[in-house]
């Protein structure tokens, strides 16, 4: 009798041992499969079992592409894991994001940022394409200068002292009273203080960040607002179609039709396949001549 409820003692303690393993949390994970990476990496299926896990930093996991991805995949800059630390482990500083140097491989980058190479004298801006994945849109050295964010948050700390938070995780006190949440700074990377903003409003032009239309890039019509729900915002692209999203995928980049920033190759215009081809069409018609 006694054996039996040796036995049985024994199971419930490995049951209980195993229901503990699988719900503690045992430290941050450090690793990412390749098949669990985001889409907007565009990472081949059969280029090995593992990638580059992005670092705690200024962007979420999924809305970020680490360094490495971006050094050894977007501009070939190396082969393996290995170049891309010797890359960034140079004492002369190669890589700079927002004007920064940054020699963590995994350091999350994220849209809008700026990545500067003054050994090569680039410069890319960091954006969506129209299938929502991430692209570096090279730009002139007067635009590497600014960087564009989003207000996320506004609120009033301790001691009274007003203060924003925008979409690269700063923290500005004493903003302009005029500035609210949704609206676009222009920031100048040198001094890191604010030069202008964009308000959300009709008339001006905005990028989607998120949702089925991420990428595009048209005129912002009216918005709707739905208390206890999320407002919805009407867009119209220079095609001259309509879509509309949530307020969160909202980003304001210019006043009237200018925009502050250099747009991606497709300009933000979501063509279909039928488009597509009649584009194709009329630009060897055109080559023809």
């Amino acid at each position: 009798m006694n054996s039996i409820n040796i036995v049985h003692n024994n199971k419930i303690f490995l049951i209980f041992q195993f229901f503990l393993q699988t719900i503690m949390a045992r430290g941050p994970k450090k690793h990412m499969k390749r098949i669990t990476a985001p889409k907007s990496w565009m990472l081949s299926k059969l280029g090995g079992n593992w990638t580059t896990r992005p670092s705690q930093g200024p962007h979420k996991l999924r809305e970020s592409i680490p360094l490495s991805v971006i050094l050894q995949h977007k501009l070939k800059y190396a082969l393996y894991a290995r170049e891309v630390q010797t890359i960034l482990a140079d004492k002369d500083g190669n890589i700079k994001v927002d004007g920064k140097v940054r020699s963590d491989f995994g350091y999350p980058v994220g849209l809008q940022d700026v990545i500067t190479i003054d050994k090569t004298r680039e410069s890319y801006r960091v954006l969506y394409d129209v299938q929502g994945k991430f692209i570096l849109k090279s730009i002139k050295p007067d635009e590497a200068k600014f960087k564009l964010v989003k207000v996320t948050q506004k609120k009033v700390g301790p001691n009274n002292v007003p203060y924003i938070v925008t979409s690269d995780a700063r923290t500005i006190r004493y903003p302009n009273p005029d500035i609210h949440v949704n609206d676009t700074l222009k920031i100048d990377l040198e001094t890191g203080k604010v030069v202008d903003f964009l308000k959300e409003e009709p008339g001006n032009l905005c990028y989607i960040i998120g949702g089925n239309n991420i990428g595009r890039v048209g005129l912002i019509q009216h918005r709707e607002r739905h208390l206890g729900s999320f407002d919805i915002v009407h867009v119209k692209d220079s095609n001259g179609k309509h879509f509309s999203t949530r307020i969160n995928n909202i980003f304001t980049i210019g006043k009237g039709k200018k925009s502050l920033i250099s747009l991606p190759d497709d300009n933000g215009l979501y063509l279909t396949a039928l488009e597509k081809k009649q584009a194709r069409e009329h630009q060897e018609e055109t080559k023809k001549q």
